[in-house]
């Protein structure tokens, strides 16, 4: 047995009941057998040993009192990854599904997202059981404080940065922002998605999205196509998914569909944004709303089947593994001929495997996303030095990030000898930035 796959299968071992976290190790470490038969001095440091086994696990208790009056507990989560590049940096979570497992599948896939970036930003990743659908404004803000009570002794500017995620969006990052500069007494750059009158950055509501478009369009030029024309299904309907529809349909997209956790509106004329931001961003209501105000629209309740409209190009941005071996299958059937992930890990193994037999361009999440995450490094930057910059020197910085981690990925899987295959060049590019800096560091 190989040393990376000895390193797998003991991580599986000691953390059992955690398929998402074993499915996003077994995905990077299978990636770098070409590396370790390079480098002898990684298997010498214990850089894999080391590498998947989380720096500190923070678990805690979440009490908070609901409208009725009746007290509510909640578990909280912090997993500080890996901090050989930079303080941790990865957002929180607010959802029912949330467990130690999936923290610890997003904690350690930001390690790589983050180092690709190419700014000084560990991996790290948040968030409790809690579900903010259905509650009020007034529970919202208790729970996160009680959240924030709790995690503020952990995190720090230069420490951990947490940032938001699904079920955390401004209105949540402003209550715990606001908790924690009430218990520390100081006004930091501790936390990024910040409003922009109280330290946030420009672009970084639109960034994931606009960066997953960044990135698609340089794989797409780089094998001569383009999005101009290409009828494209983008699944979620949240931040993600919003703005890089917005982006698609600048660079002349035809987007015709978008879902939410119950179903998805289909829009053969083409999806209308400013319906959407107004249902999603407003009121804060269902994607079905849509065809109240476009009667020739489409809704169906299931999301997972959106991936049975015929489309061109395939953007993942709700959740992970949406997208599965028989969507996949049915997606390549239907001429899909690029798939670019927004979500964290939205495609199953299987789905990938698809994709690659039938040489459907694809962009894993630890490239494609990282627009979001890059421009939390960005705030932090701003927060730093006390300064904002405009919309337009903020999206340059994103469109420039995006450009170089699109390059630096093709090169690694080039080096490598596994041309074309952007999952393994995400995870090379990304794992080798974090190993030397762990060994120049010594045993920590």
């Amino acid at each position: 047995m190989s040393y990376v796959k000895g390193i797998l299968e003991k991580t599986i071992e000691k953390n059992p009941g955690q398929p998402e976290f074993h499915q996003a190790v077994k995905e990077v470490l299978e990636s770098l057998e070409p590396v370790f038969n390079k480098r002898q001095d990684y298997q010498e440091a214990g850089i894999l040993e080391r590498i998947v086994e989380p720096e500190r696990q923070i678990i805690f208790r979440v009490p908070w009192v609901d409208d009725n009056g009746k007290v509510q507990v909640n578990r909280g989560y912090r997993v500080e990854f890996n901090s050989a590049i930079g303080p941790y940096k990865g957002g929180l979570r607010f959802h029912p599904s949330v467990n130690l497992g999936i923290i610890k599948f997003l904690g350690f896939e930001q390690i790589f997202k983050n180092s690709l970036t190419g700014l000084p930003i560990g991996g790290g990743k948040g968030g409790s059981d809690f579900d903010p659908k259905g509650k009020s404004d007034g529970e919202i803000m208790r729970f996160c404080q009680s959240f924030m009570t709790e995690l503020y002794r952990h995190i720090g500017p230069d420490t951990d940065v947490p940032a938001g995620d699904i079920g955390v969006g401004g209105r949540e990052i402003g209550y715990l922002f606001g908790q924690y500069k009430r218990i520390k007494n100081a006004y930091e750059g501790v936390l990024t998605g910040k409003g922009i009158t109280y330290g946030g950055s420009l672009v970084r509501t639109e960034a994931t999205g606009f960066g997953l478009i960044y990135l698609t369009d340089e794989m797409l030029k780089d094998h001569g196509k383009s999005m101009d024309g290409a009828v494209t299904v983008i699944s979620g309907s949240g931040n993600v998914a919003i703005y890089a529809a917005q982006k698609a349909m600048e660079l002349g997209a035809k987007v015709v569909a978008l879902s939410d956790s119950n179903g998805y509106v289909y829009d053969a004329e083409g999806i209308k944004l400013d319906t959407v931001k107004q249902i999603k961003e407003v009121q804060r209501g269902r994607i079905k709303e849509y065809i109240k105000y476009h009667p020739n629209a489409e809704y169906h309740e299931g999301c997972a089947n959106i991936w049975t409209i015929p489309c061109q190009i395939a953007l993942p941005c709700a959740t992970q593994n949406e997208l599965n071996e028989e969507a996949a299958k049915t997606l390549v059937k239907n001429g899909c001929f690029a798939v670019a992930e927004g979500a964290n890990m939205p495609s199953t193994a299987e789905a990938v495997e698809v994709f690659k037999n039938n040489n459907v361009l694809f962009a894993p999440a630890k490239a494609a996303n990282a627009g979001g995450v890059a421009t939390s490094a960005l705030e932090m930057s701003q927060n730093s030095m006390r300064l904002s910059w405009s919309f337009e020197e903020v999206d340059a910085k994103l469109q420039n990030i995006m450009k170089n981690i699109y390059a630096n990925i093709t090169s690694a899987a080039k080096e490598y000898g596994c041309e074309e295959d952007l999952v393994a060049g995400a995870n090379i590019a990304g794992f080798i930035k974090v190993a030397d800096a762990m060994l120049a560091q010594g045993v920590i």
